[in-house]
């Protein structure tokens, strides 16, 4: 660290003490923005803790959520494009069923009825994976996205902004021994961090998710293909963009492709953006037309 942010961390250290055990006090933030900052900290929680929840009742069993989760991590880092499924119970009831049955034979009444209700409780665990995929794709992914990018940025802002307070506080109450540039500075800086910690704010509050969150619960159990009908891939892995136009994304998103550049990159679309990745971050679940 530089002998100027060795002070400048110094100055925040001793303005938070004399805040905290001296009673002294810092600059007030306006009203407005703390009755925006409590909203966007309330929609934050709700996106946070719904997330949770929706993971909770889709896949009630923590010890197979951790385990799968475990699965899903070491399929990625030795490159395979399947990854188990969260096991549905009535899946599981439906195989002990069926086996059971097959054993006593299709022929007598208890085996014959094991047979029927174990395929009956399997076609239920059929119906449960597809709504479980649906639920992912359409409500899940887009509250994560928010989550991941504008919930941050608002975290990011805020901790800054209360650091540059901090520091413009420590400057002007010891103003005379330190330069009144360098506290005008402090002073620009802060302004800076509140600009941009209410746009953050502004932008999770006026972007409704609800506009990509379209949850379809299927009556049958279709397959990806069935649910998908444009060209459409997987994204296997998260994808930061380094060039302009590239296309960023996280593991799970579905993206629609638009065009195929060369045998390395695609073309597509994901929540009202376009720009170009490569294929072998994605699995391609409908293919382009020729």
């Amino acid at each position: 660290m530089s002998v100027a942010g060795f002070k400048k961390q110094f100055y925040k250290a001793s303005q938070l003490v004399s805040e905290k055990v001296g009673g002294a006090e810092g600059t007030k933030l306006d009203e407005d923005f703390k009755d925006l900052e409590r909203r966007a900290d309330i929609t934050s929680k709700a996106v946070v803790e719904i997330l949770n929840k929706t993971s909770e009742y889709l896949q009630p069993n923590p010890a197979t959520r951790a385990k799968l989760s475990m699965l899903n991590t070491v399929s990625k880092i030795r490159g395979q494009v399947n990854s188990p499924g969260y096991p549905q119970p009535e899946g599981l009831l439906g195989e002990c069923m069926t086996k059971y049955g097959r054993d006593m034979g299709e022929d007598t009444n208890f085996g014959g009825a094991l047979i029927d209700i174990g395929d009956s409780m399997k076609r239920m665990a059929e119906i449960k994976d597809s709504l479980d995929i649906d639920v992912k794709q359409n409500f899940i992914d887009p509250l994560q996205a928010v989550a991941d990018k504008d919930i941050k940025d608002i975290q990011h802002h805020l901790k800054k902004l209360e650091g540059r307070r901090l520091d413009y506080d420590y400057k002007k109450k010891r103003q005379g021994k330190i330069p009144d540039e360098e506290i005008k500075q402090a002073l620009e800086k802060f302004h800076e961090s509140k600009e941009l910690s209410e746009s953050s704010m502004h932008n999770l509050l006026e972007t409704d998710p609800q506009h990509n969150i379209q949850v379809h619960p299927s009556k049958e159990p279709r397959s990806g293909a069935d649910r998908v009908t444009e060209p459409c891939c997987k994204a296997l892995y998260d994808f930061e963009p380094e060039n302009e136009g590239e296309l960023g994304f996280h593991e799970g998103d579905i993206i629609t492709l638009v065009n195929r550049i060369d045998e390395n990159w695609f073309e597509g679309t994901l929540h009202g953006r376009s720009g170009y990745f490569p294929n072998n971050y994605v699995e391609v679940v409908v293919p382009l037309s020729h």
